[in-house]
């Protein structure tokens, strides 16, 4: 489990899926995203990823009810990277702390790979 908030009611216990799932269609809604990536360790080859794959491009880590996200995604060729994270940066954080109610100390964005529009 990733998480979970505890309160005078009880416990509610949040899994690492469902953070994934959130950061993921989070990333998804920011422009200049193609889609979540996933590295062929074998050949260091990215590839996009389905939109039923999203989790598969993120890594959670979690200590005393901080996380940090890691995100490895697949950009549009011709925008600016730097404005794209942060505002992947910022609506990831913003989603997963608004649904959740855990903090986020961190998200971290790999750029895998860029994709060429005709």
């Amino acid at each position: 489990m990733a998480g979970g908030v505890r309160n005078q009611y009880g416990e509610i216990a949040i899994g690492n899926e469902v953070i994934a799932r959130i950061a993921g269609r989070a990333a998804m809604e920011c422009y200049g995203v193609v889609g979540m990536a996933a590295k062929n360790v074998k050949d260091g080859i990215a590839r996009l990823l389905k939109k039923e794959s999203l989790t598969k491009g993120i890594r959670l880590t979690a200590e005393n009810n901080e996380l940090s996200i890691d995100l490895h995604v697949i950009m549009l060729y011709g925008t600016s990277i730097y404005a794209i994270c942060n505002s992947l940066i910022d609506s990831v954080k913003y989603k997963v702390e608004q649904y959740t109610g855990l903090t986020v100390k961190a998200v971290n964005v790999f750029v895998d790979g860029l994709r060429v529009e005709n």
